[in-house]
């Protein structure tokens, strides 16, 4: 089958043709025709094998064939996602396919100024990629209207049900046209059951697509462990590295914090090697993945903020140096690559605390993965298993914090935490440094912080008023 048989105008074949496509992936081949024809889709595929491409292209044909012809252009078509990456990855899908029409599109998400997200919007576009929190921002200053909206997106939809954005979906929902005026699709690498039921009650009787079984990885991927102890993981890496001479692998760590210093240690050991998760600046995750990419920088240290979304072309290596808490997380790291049909490797370092993680992953996936001891990295067997650290319960998932920084999930993610799981207080995830958090908890954070300490001050300035008065003296101001 090729794209000429879909439906697509000639527009898009010739952007498609122009990225060196000619034929479409199984998940584009079914998602496409069906989406041309004004269904609601709930669609999942193995990650890397074009999910993006198989919404945007029928959402770019839809709205085009439907211009608006006079006044300001409104918003017509909005795509939501969970991070800031994966939200400018899909924007650059928008742009490259839709080069030869006249749509216009933009992408707004938090950790970067407001203003210039709101010059685009006043000058009117058809299509807005965005991340929740800061869409409700822009909604909250009035700068955006969403009851035109003909084509709603959802992508990623379980990694925000993680991230507690499910309050934030349904205040978009509530401002969108009707459920019968609008489409809706619904696209993710995996779909947990959690995620049908949520689907059964947003989508309007939607085309179920799944070209693979749920929370499988790809064939191309070749996945190997190496047993060794939790101090000699950085010496393992290190020797790998070098002996084997890989130039571009993404590292995986547990914590912000485990992130950083595993960067640091790697330069001292030679190898280029930056770290991105939330607590990096917008533009310093931009500069880092720009220099990975182009392979000025050799290792990329990364939490779980980059298992979704990140599209980095024919990467060849992914390291889990920590195991992550959930087994699904697994799934979405390697899948960074193998990728369009590359083939991929996938090494994971398992010290003896991770043997469980380890066993349900491989429950996940239904086989074994094959075990190599490297030869003078053999584990030491009178070394006990300890508890793995930060608030991971006995099936190795996250339970929300007491000190008000859970993350106020309801029961249809209850097992499951945000980016960076069970991470140290300096550990943070990243909705906790922008306003791509949440609405319902920036607003908890207003009047359970600034507003007691206002009304302390007042009582204790009544409080010093009346004793100064008894006592015969001013009040001092």
């Amino acid at each position: 089958m090729s794209f000429d048989s879909l439906g697509l105008s000639a527009d898009l074949l010739r952007a498609v043709s122009e990225q060196g496509y000619t034929e479409p992936t199984p998940i584009q081949s079914q998602a496409i025709p069906i989406i041309l024809q004004g269904k609601d889709v709930m669609g999942g595929a193995q990650t890397g094998t074009g999910k993006t491409a198989g919404f945007t292209l029928p959402l770019l044909q839809r709205l085009n064939s439907n211009q608006v012809s006079h006044g300001k252009r409104p918003v017509r078509a909005l795509v939501l996602t969970p991070t800031r990456e994966l939200a400018a990855q899909v924007g650059a899908s928008v742009e490259t396919y839709g080069r030869h029409l006249s749509l216009r599109s933009t992408v707004i998400f938090g950790g970067v100024k407001i203003n210039p997200q709101k010059e685009k919007l006043r000058h009117g576009v058809d299509i807005l990629v965005a991340t929740p929190g800061r869409l409700l921002d822009h909604v909250s200053q009035k700068t955006l209207d969403l009851s035109q909206i003909e084509i709603l997106v959802l992508d990623e939809a379980d990694r925000m049900l993680d991230m507690g954005f499910i309050h934030d979906i349904r205040k978009v929902l509530a401002l969108l046209p009707k459920n019968g005026e609008r489409q809706n699709l619904l696209f993710s690498a995996t779909f947990s059951n959690e995620i049908k039921q949520l689907a059964d009650r947003l989508l309007n009787q939607p085309e179920l697509i799944e070209v693979a079984h749920r929370n499988t990885t790809a064939e191309r991927i070749s996945q190997v462990v190496h047993p060794v102890d939790k101090g000699r993981k950085r010496e393992l890496l290190s020797h790998i590295i070098g002996s084997q001479n890989w130039q571009q692998v993404l590292v995986f760590t547990r914590t912000k914090h485990g992130a950083n210093r595993l960067a640091q240690q790697l330069n001292r050991d030679g190898l280029s090697a930056a770290a991105i998760h939330g607590n990096k600046s917008q533009g310093a995750r931009t500069r880092a993945l720009a220099g990975f990419k182009s392979g000025e920088m050799r290792v990329l240290v990364a939490t779980d903020i980059a298992a979704r979304g990140l599209d980095i072309d024919q990467l060849p290596h992914v390291v889990n140096f920590e195991l992550p808490n959930v087994p699904e997380d697994y799934v979405h790291r390697i899948g960074r690559t193998g990728r369009a049909g590359n083939e991929g490797e996938a090494v994971s370092l398992v010290c003896v605390d991770e043997l469980k993680l380890l066993r349900d992953i491989e429950r996940l996936l239904k086989r074994e993965i094959p075990k190599v001891t490297l030869d003078g990295y053999q584990p030491d067997p009178s070394i006990k298993a300890e508890p793995i650290q930060n608030g991971r319960n006995n099936k190795g998932r996250s339970q929300p914090r007491g000190n008000g920084n859970g993350h106020n999930r309801n029961r249809t993610s209850n097992k499951r935490s945000t980016d960076g799981r069970h991470e140290a207080k300096s550990d943070r995830p990243e909705q906790k440094r922008s306003s791509d958090k949440p609405a319902h908890k920036q607003a908890q954070r207003k009047t359970n912080g600034s507003q007691p300490k206002t009304q302390a001050w007042r009582q204790r300035s009544a409080q010093g008023r009346q004793r100064a008065s008894l006592l015969g003296g001013g009040t001092r101001d």
